[in-house]
């Protein structure tokens, strides 16, 4: 029962809002009492904590995973992290838009929790560039920061607007965003 009012939350997150929806909102939609879900969560913000750590954990689970493959160079890393970030959108869209739309209603020691795992992805994107802008495989005169924050806004960003469904497949955008990144769009 916690999976699926979870499930449920996140899909009425996704669609009003945390904030446009009600406790009644989650267990009407569940036909389960406010019992219910006080049973498994002491708050409506205990309940989207619970969301935020599922999300950040599980990709940054994969991350790692990506970035302990020593049979992989870094740009290979790069767009497997990349293809996670807009494959995840299938799987996950709904929890990633509610991850980074709503995390603002989290209280400042929830927060606390969060941000630096979100911190932790970011910087091991970074970290991955500035290995690779070593290595030789990416340009030096560039801002490793500015590259990791443009890369990251590109495929955060795709969850509001690509479909999987389409006729372009998460493995082609992300192709097409680690071509953009790496090779610039001028001829």
């Amino acid at each position: 029962m916690k999976d699926k009012l979870t499930q449920q939350s996140i899909s009425l997150f996704d669609e009003k809002g945390f904030s446009e929806t009600s406790i009644q909102d989650i267990v009407d939609a569940l036909g389960v009492t406010k019992g219910t879900f006080y049973y498994y969560f002491s708050s409506k913000e205990e309940l989207l904590m619970d969301i935020q750590l599922a999300y950040i954990d599980d990709i940054l689970s994969h991350q790692e995973r990506i970035l302990l493959d020593s049979t992989k160079n870094c740009k290979d890393k790069l767009f497997e992290i990349v293809y996670l970030l807009i494959r995840n959108i299938e799987r996950q869209g709904a929890s990633a838009k509610v991850f980074f739309r709503e995390m603002r209603h989290l209280n400042e020691e929830r927060l606390n929790e969060i941000i630096p795992k979100r911190d932790q992805f970011r910087k091991n994107v970074e970290t991955l560039i500035n290995q690779g802008m070593g290595n030789g495989e990416f340009r030096t005169d560039l801002n490793a920061r500015i590259v990791t924050f443009g890369l990251l806004g590109m495929t955060n960003w795709s969850y509001q607007w690509f479909n999987p469904s389409s006729q372009l497949t998460d493995k082609e955008l992300s192709e097409i965003y680690l071509e953009m990144v790496l090779n610039g769009i001028s001829k």
